[in-house]
């Protein structure tokens, strides 16, 4: 039994597809589904029900994952084992845009101090991309949007809920229950990146049925930002961009609950069976709530 063609299964197993598991791993279709049928061949048993493009997994094949799991762990395991002590353990980070730039900067430092015998690797990506890394085992944890999906598990860490915000000695500080007709009187930035929670925003003055006065339409979020502190408009800001700004009263939120609410998370996200790391897990955590105490530290 070849371990290349134990790993060949589980990415066919995680990704649903011979194709994609080819695209993975840098091989070509027929190589890999030449190992799929030599490993059947060894095992004695057929591991898929080939369809036309399709792949589904047999009960054999269904039971035979834990056990190349565990193969395949035991193997990586002693590869590690091996290395010499000066090539350090590598753990590989994901994060999607927003969480790269306003939360890793902070943490990363922090997960290294706590753990100074591991190597990391960060990559910053957008979340669909993240979760193929994730599948295929290039990532080992991810911080991303919540997404739903069978081989994962997600925690929910970061708040970063939309939120109206406006500059300092703006009329609206100073008004309670804003209507929308009075948010769509005022010059807006907005923020335009095709998300069904923007749309969201769209869509509150759509049923008011007036027109926002959307005089910047922009894709980037420190560019709107900028606007909005120019005091050439108000906007809607996802928190993690805002977070400093607010903490020193640059900008002002703006309680618009009543009329709209968008809550969105930033989520850990790692494979069904576990992050392999717990000490680095409980320094994530610990970095988070650090994160949230230097912004109450600021109000202060």
């Amino acid at each position: 039994m070849n371990i290349d063609h134990l790993e060949a299964f589980m990415y066919v197993v995680h990704l649903e597809s011979i194709h994609k598991a080819a695209e993975a791993l840098y091989l070509s279709q027929p190589t890999v589904t030449a190992r799929i049928k030599t490993l059947e061949r060894d095992l004695g048993i057929e591991l898929f029900l080939r369809k036309a493009r399709s792949v589904t997994l047999t009960e054999e094949g269904k039971a035979f994952i834990p056990y190349a799991e565990q193969i395949i762990r035991t193997y990586q395991q002693g590869k590690k084992l091996l290395k010499k002590g000066d090539n350090p353990e590598e753990i590989v980070i994901g994060a999607n845009t927003i969480t790269s730039q306003y939360f890793i900067p902070f943490a990363l430092p922090l997960w290294k101090q706590a753990n100074p015998q591991l190597r990391f690797k960060f990559i910053s990506a957008p979340n669909d991309v993240l979760i193929d890394k994730l599948l295929q085992k290039k990532v080992d944890i991810a911080f991303m949007k919540d997404i739903s999906h069978h081989e994962v598990q997600q925690h929910e860490l970061l708040d970063n809920s939309v939120r109206l915000v406006v500059y300092p000695e703006h009329p609206f500080q100073f008004q309670e229950n804003l209507s929308v007709q009075q948010l769509a009187s005022e010059p807006m930035v907005f923020f335009e990146c095709g998300a069904f929670t923007w749309n969201r925003v769209h869509k509150l003055f759509e049923v008011a049925n007036v027109d926002p006065r959307i005089e910047f339409l922009v894709d980037h979020l420190e560019v709107a930002k900028s606007i909005i502190l120019s005091k050439q408009g108000i906007g809607f800001l996802p928190y993690l961009c805002i977070k400093e700004e607010l903490d020193r009263g640059d900008l002002i939120e703006i309680d618009v609950s009543h009329i709209i609410k968008i809550d969105q998370h930033i989520f850990a996200t790692h494979l069904n069976n576990g992050f392999v790391h717990p000490l680095l897990w409980n320094d994530i955590v610990l970095s988070v709530k650090e994160f949230e105490k230097q912004s109450f530290m600021f109000t202060l």
